[in-house]
């Protein structure tokens, strides 16, 4: 007999030889239907591996990631049989589940695929789900994988770089690829199939190999979700920042400027102003001091803080001056420049922490094929701060940081996220600086704070920072797409580096500890994601207008300037479009605009020293006609509803 432990910590013991599939039966009949792929011990294997020793085994349905990955593999498996057989002579590399779907990379030599090809695809796929094969794991020798493949030089090169004992194909139907596994258990649950797009690939990623087809496709098992998907993925079309960005006149690119370097134009640039005032408020408060540092600093102090080895090398070039052998790099990172702020003068016990604080600039040559947006730039700003502290105070610096981070989230409508406890690879440490001790300590630190704060939280290995571990905040937007805003992480690493010290109570020196945080993360991809989540319609605290004027003709222009002018005694931000146009126009431009109130003034409202407001998003709901001075009421209510008052 052994032992199965499961997720939830029960053991239960089954004959050895027994498979994830007769366990999961074994919890449940119905249970066992939804199961389609395992994992025992930390390694992805088949529903129909037989089990032969103690371990732990987990079960996904498709409403795991796990289970979703397993879901998309065999898609991709099945997508190459449909296109062998629909283009024969094709060369087959790689097919990998991917976010949201999987692709094949594929060597179609002479023949094409274009869009047009999707539909046959897609109805061929769903002819061989239908037929409910299954997927099975056989291993080989590797002679036999090389004969089986001597006419496919990609699988080939493959196979020759795998040892012998460790190769395995996957076989379904009439179709057999080289694979590591990972399948659900048969073709028929497959029920709904749609080839994506398809896309020039370089075998291995690199451009002096040939260049291949990848083929994008996705896969779910109801039609409902496959139609729900696609009306998700309009959706986000809708919300597309750099869409948004330039119909709101946010901001722009100019390729005389260069690419991933964002112009910020007026009303994008008061957008980010009231952002960093926000911020900046609440950051006073709670006892952290702004400082400024240059956008370049030298080389030797990115070398000292290990910036230059994880930038350097792809990052952009050193800035060599008339002077010989002096070099200057753009700033990576804020960090190394704090640390030379606190380096200026000593500290003691009792001057600590010390929190420092910088909406600062950065620069990264981020590959132009990863460029995108906002979301991908080479030169973005970081909302940065950095707390020195002695170790007796970390905990309560870092729940501190915590408190001001859901702060923001509640102010800029982000409700639902998880805390990510990012740690080190726990076999791989050549990546990260330090002491192992150093680590462990700053690792229970986060640890212990997000437990102590009773936020949800899931553990990540080898997503930590070079110099330290993170707790990185996973928000989901309004379409449930996931994106990490805001970080905060525990370096005991740096204050080595720069030799930082305080002189303790008992008059010696000591090394501080270093927080590092951004709850931003940076103001370019900050403001894309919420433009995204938004679809633009800002919090009323923060819309670049939050009101324009719109007079039925210009006999009433002289009294909405004196509606504007009593508007802005109220700090509401206003404007009005005197064009001569129908009203009808000008109030479609200002729902294109998603300017939250239109106040319509006309005979009546001047006689009656009121206006009529029309809320954006509401039509046909009727307007209401208000005194200036209840209008002002109706927008510090809303205002105070999402924008609370920090406290520490």
């Amino acid at each position: 007999m052994i032992k199965i432990t499961l997720p939830d910590g029960s053991i239960r013991e089954f004959a050895s030889g027994v498979t994830p599939m007769e366990v999961a039966k074994n919890i449940s009949e119905g249970f066992a239907r939804n199961v389609i792929s395992a994992s025992f011990n930390g390694t992805t294997i088949e529903t129909e591996t037989p089990l032969t020793t103690d371990g732990n085994l987990i079960l996904y349905t498709w409403n795991d990631a796990e289970g979703k990955k397993a879901f998309w593999h065999s898609t991709s498996h099945v997508m190459a049989q449909a296109l062998e057989e629909l283009y024969p002579g094709i060369k087959l590399t790689l097919g990998p589940a991917i976010a949201n779907g999987f692709y094949y990379d594929v060597d179609f030599e002479d023949q094409k695929i274009s869009e047009a090809d999707f539909k046959k695809i897609e109805e061929r796929i769903l002819e061989i789900s239908r037929g409910k094969y299954d997927f099975k794991m056989r291993p080989v020798t590797k002679t036999e994988a090389l004969e089986m493949y001597k006419d496919n030089v990609y699988k080939t090169e493959l196979i020759s770089n795998l040892e012998d004992g460790t190769i395995t194909f996957c076989d379904h139907a009439t179709f057999t690829d080289l694979c590591r596994g990972g399948h659900i258990p048969n073709t028929g649950i497959i029920k709904a199939v749609k080839i994506m797009s398809v896309a020039g690939a370089y075998w291995r990623g690199d451009e002096k190999n040939k260049q291949l087809t990848r083929v994008y496709g996705t896969s779910f098992p109801k039609q409902k979700d496959l139609t729900e998907y696609l009306e998700l993925l309009e959706e986000a079309k809708r919300r597309d920042h750099r869409k948004l960005g330039k119909e709101l006149e946010l901001f722009a690119f100019s390729q005389k400027v260069g690419q991933g370097l964002p112009l910020w134009l007026p009303k994008g640039a008061a957008l980010r102003e009231r952002l960093e005032q926000f911020l900046k408020r609440a950051q006073k408060k709670a006892g952290y001091e702004q400082v400024v540092s240059p956008h370049i600093g030298q080389k030797e102090l990115y070398v000292t803080s290990g910036h230059y080895a994880k930038y350097g090398a792809d990052s952009f070039q050193p800035i060599h001056t008339p002077a010989e052998g002096e070099e200057f790099l753009l700033k990576p990172m804020n960090c190394p420049h704090h640390c030379e702020i606190y380096n200026v003068r000593p500290w003691s016990y009792k001057d600590l922490p010390k929190r420092y604080a910088e909406f600062g600039t950065v620069y990264r040559y981020e590959q132009s094929g990863e460029l995108h947006g906002l979301t991908r730039v080479r030169g973005f700003t970081q909302d940065d701060a950095h707390i020195f502290c002695t170790p007796e105070q970390l905990d309560e610096e870092f729940k501190k940081v915590i408190d001001l981070v859901l702060y923001v989230f509640c102010s800029l409508g982000f409700e639902n996220f998880t805390a990510q406890i990012s740690l080190r690879d726990q076999e791989n440490r050549e990546k990260y600086i330090g002491t192992d001790e150093n680590w462990e300590k700053a690792e229970n630190a986060i640890i212990n704070a997000a437990k102590d704060k009773g936020l949800n939280t899931v553990v990540e290995y080898g997503e930590a920072a070079f110099y330290g571990p993170k707790l990185d905040f996973m928000v989901k937007d309004a379409l449930g797409r996931q994106w990490q805003l805001g970080t905060i992480q525990v370096d005991y690493n740096l204050p080595e580096r720069f030799d930082l010290t305080y002189k303790g109570a008992d008059n010696e020196l000591h090394r501080p500890v270093m927080i590092h945080r951004a709850p931003f993360g940076s103001m370019e991809r900050f403001i894309a994601i919420l433009l995204e989540h938004t679809a633009g319609n800002f919090p009323l605290w923060l819309m670049p207008e939050q009101a324009i004027i719109l007079s039925l003709s210009e006999k009433y222009e002289n009294y909405a300037k004196k509606v504007l002018d009593l508007l802005e005694n109220h700090e509401i931000r206003a404007l009005i479009d005197n064009r001569n146009e129908t009203i009808g126009k000008k109030i479609r431009d200002a729902e294109m605009q998603k300017i939250p109130f239109m106040l319509i003034v006309g005979e009546e409202e001047e006689k009656n020293g009121t206006i009529s407001i029309r809320r954006h998003g509401q039509e046909g709901k009727g307007n209401i006609t208000v005194s200036i001075e209840e209008f002002a009421s109706i927008v510090d209510e809303e205002i105070k509803k999402t924008l609370k008052v920090f406290t520490v």
